[in-house]
């Protein structure tokens, strides 16, 4: 788990996140509209979370149950792990490119709910190594 703690969600309001898919949905010519079911559940959820103190794994964890809730009709996925992106973007700044790639590519199987039990390791790893 990583140590450090504090809000990483908190530059994310809702109305960004939608904003991020609405801009996904409009590159791909796709519907960008709330969906019945799972927009107010993951709205709340995120909420709820946005000034959290989080750990970073705490904080993919609410981008995977988001997306899970598909909030939207279409890139819901895309959506959260580009947020997922930004917050090891925070971490890159004296990273080797090398090891901010492979956050990224972690972060986003985690999102995305395919990440192994290797891949989890290794961020935990990895994110001790840096003190986050």
């Amino acid at each position: 788990m990583s140590c450090l703690v504090k809000p990483w969600l908190a530059s994310f309001d809702w109305k960004i996140v939608t904003e991020i898919n609405r801009g996904l949905c409009s590159q791909k010519n796709a519907l960008h509209k709330p969906t019945s079911d799972g927009h107010e559940p993951a709205k709340i959820l995120w909420e709820k979370n946005q000034f959290a103190e989080l750990s970073l794994t705490d904080a993919l964890q609410v981008c995977l149950q988001c997306h899970r809730l598909a909030p939207f009709c279409f890139y819901n996925g895309n959506t959260f792990a580009a947020i997922a992106r930004d917050l090891i973007a925070e971490l890159s700044p004296g990273l080797a490119a090398d090891k901010t790639h492979i956050l990224r590519s972690i972060a986003g199987h985690i999102v995305a709910g395919t990440a192994t039990d290797i891949e989890r390791k290794q961020l935990d790893s990895m994110l001790a190594a840096l003190g986050k």
